[in-house]
């Protein structure tokens, strides 16, 4: 079977990671996998922040539980160590798609090298935060950024998830 098409078929979200932080090279294929991704005009208008420091990651995890109703304590990236983050040009209409072409591509690259991945939401809402968008301007990001997702990525913590049966009608064709 095509390695790719298989890749497709068989990446699972994971929802339990060990703590241990993937190399930087392996995070390096994620993201330049991620800058690889079909976009609109050839724009490419979104960016990537790759977040392994443990404080900023333990606020993000933080800031995101509360903006979803979450208990403290809650972790919403399941103990991922790296958090590789979306953004996309806020005026660009096509934002959310580019920007969920580039989670797609390195939730493949993530499974592509025996790594476990998620996309989290709400990075939207966190970035909209005064406290995030001044974080973008510290790490030397200029303009204006919409959060698309988080993808979370690390080492699988136990067993790797079994495919859920695919529903039925879901394809339709006109010849």
């Amino acid at each position: 079977m095509n390695e790719i098409i298989k890749a497709m078929e068989e990446r699972r979200s994971i929802r339990k990671f060990k703590p241990e932080m993937p190399s930087k090279d392996d995070l390096n294929r994620i993201i330049e996998a991620g800058l690889y991704a079909a976009n609109a005009k050839g724009r490419q208008a979104t960016i990537t922040v790759a977040v392994t420091n443990k404080e900023l990651r333990d606020r993000l995890s933080a800031v995101n539980a509360k903006i979803c109703g979450r208990e403290e304590g809650f972790d919403p990236f399941y103990g991922a160590p790296a958090i590789l983050i979306v953004l996309a040009e806020k005026e660009w209409a096509n934002r959310v798609y580019d920007g969920s072409l580039v989670m797609g591509n390195m939730m493949l690259a993530a499974h592509s090298l025996n790594l476990g991945s998620i996309w989290i939401h709400r990075a939207k809402e966190e970035f909209e935060l005064p406290e995030y968008q001044e974080l973008l301007k510290e790490i030397g990001i200029e303009g204006e950024w919409e959060g698309i997702g988080h993808c979370a990525v690390g080492y699988v913590d136990g067993e790797y998830p079994k495919p859920a049966k695919r529903r039925d009608n879901r394809v339709f064709w006109v010849e």
